[in-house]
């Protein structure tokens, strides 16, 4: 299989690696490096969107349908629950709520990992694909 993500300048400047990639379900992480951190050492809340983004955006071309050429993001909404601080992994888990035609939505739980099995939900993220012919 492709990496994707060597496609995406700029989810490969964010760090993000893929674990799985199907058109069911989509697997990423990310390692919280400072780069990408606000105040208090927290990961800043455009870049966990931006993560979410990349996984629903591979999601919706492994749906694309024949003759369609790629995707496009037309709408996101972002629930933010908890912090991810520096040096803690998120991993993001991509399902899809609908595949159409035009349009595919995805679900994006964002969960920071611990080494103790206490995963704390970071964010929720919704969005919408539009398929570009």
């Amino acid at each position: 299989m492709i990496n994707l993500i060597d496609y995406m300048p700029f989810a490969n400047t964010l760090g993000i690696e893929i674990e799985e990639a199907t058109p069911e379900r989509v697997v990423g992480t990310l390692v919280v490096d400072e780069k990408i951190c606000t105040t208090g050492k927290i990961m800043h809340g455009g870049a966990l969107m931006a993560f979410a983004d990349t996984l629903g955006a591979v999601g919706a071309f492994l749906n694309l349908p024949e003759g369609a050429k790629a995707s496009t993001t037309i709408e996101s909404k972002t629930n933010f629950l908890g912090p991810a601080p520096r040096s803690s992994t998120v991993q993001g888990e991509c399902t899809p709520m609908h595949i159409g035609r035009r349009t595919s939505v995805w679900q994006t739980r964002l969960v920071r990992r611990a080494d103790t099995g206490d995963d704390k939900l970071v964010a929720i993220v919704t969005q919408t694909q539009m398929v570009l012919s």
